[in-house]
């Protein structure tokens, strides 16, 4: 029942970096036996800071999923054009490139661990929609087929992680393809390729948290669901940001009770409470892994707090996961 943890979300030195409080940070999430790897933003390179640095101290017991969606973000700023999913041909193309350059970090990665440590890489179907800038199924099929024929992946899969798609009736965070576009882009493929469901990207696509259970359903009836990441969001202007923001809300507090662990660092306004947690993964059902990605508001926070709510959060996920084995 182990978990991949986007703990980039909560370091102390994702923003501005320190090498210390990262080897702090890292130390304490080696200790933690509810965590199996990490989640890992690309910004073009597979540490926001040092990759050098990542590749002697990333934990040698850990698996790691590269997460594209930070430097997809950051590339969307000045090139509109840009993702796997443009229907320009200079915006596809570029994006294509800079998934093989993650398949360079991998084998680096690889490498320092000596075994195939990444077991994922997470895409996204950009670009933003918009009048300048639309993406489409076919382009996606298209650059997932010229990924998959480049090969040498090392057993890494090929995931697209759904983020909050286009929709008419309010502004998008992410707004890339439908959840329905990005699996006519998969039909075809090989199972080597499948799909990642963020739990608060949909809560921020469909509005409705109650809502989200049934399309992490909609993938799973698929069989190309092979993660599931638990992430919150609020509908309320918080220290994370903005009403629905994509923020990484922790949990809402959870008191411990006799069928669960406690979680008392949450925020209060996030809505990924217990019993919508307990319908993610009744909904997803088994897949490859699962995992989450929660913030930390407070900027000068100690590494120890921070180990603390991870920890919290883990030990939580995974006693609901083994209930939802002995339920089904």
């Amino acid at each position: 029942m182990s978990l991949i943890v986007g703990a980039y979300a909560a370091s102390a030195a994702h923003a501005r970096w320190n090498p210390a409080a990262e080897q702090e940070f890292f130390e304490g999430l080696e200790t933690l036996p509810d965590v199996r790897g990490l989640e890992l933003p690309w910004i073009g390179s597979a540490h926001p800071h040092d990759d050098d640095w990542l590749y002697s101290h990333f934990p040698r017991r850990f698996d790691a999923v590269l997460t594209s969606v930070p430097g997809v973000m950051v590339r969307l700023r000045d090139e509109p054009r840009f993702g796997l999913a443009s229907t320009d041909h200079g915006g596809r193309a570029a994006a294509v490139r800079e998934a093989l350059a993650m398949r360079d970090a991998v084998h680096r990665l690889n490498d320092a661990c000596g075994r195939a440590a990444v077991i994922g890489i997470e895409l996204v179907s950009a670009p933003t929609a918009g009048p300048s800038a639309i993406g489409s199924a076919d382009a996606l099929r298209s650059s997932l087929l010229e990924l998959v024929e480049a090969g040498g992946w090392d057993e890494a899969l090929l995931l697209i992680e759904h983020c909050d798609a286009a929709v008419a009736d309010h502004p998008a965070e992410k707004g890339f393809l439908s959840v329905e576009d990005e699996l006519t882009a998969l039909a075809d493929l090989p199972m080597s390729v499948g799909m990642s469901v963020n739990w608060g990207r949909s809560a921020i696509e469909l509005r409705d948290p109650d809502s989200v259970a049934a399309q992490i359903a909609r993938v799973a009836a698929s069989d190309r669901l092979c993660s599931l990441m638990l992430s919150g969001t609020s509908a309320e202007v918080t220290a994370f940001g903005s009403d629905w923001a994509d923020a990484h809300h922790p949990f809402a507090p959870i008191a411990g009770s006799s069928d669960a662990k406690a979680f008392p660092l949450g925020e209060p306004t996030s809505l990924l409470t217990l019993d919508r947690l307990r319908a993610a993964l009744t909904a997803a059902g088994p897949t490859r892994w699962k995992g989450f990605k929660f913030g930390w508001a407070d900027s000068v926070a100690p590494v120890a707090r921070r180990i603390d709510m991870i920890s919290a959060a883990a030990e939580l996920i995974a006693a609901e996961m083994a209930l939802s084995v002995h339920r089904a």
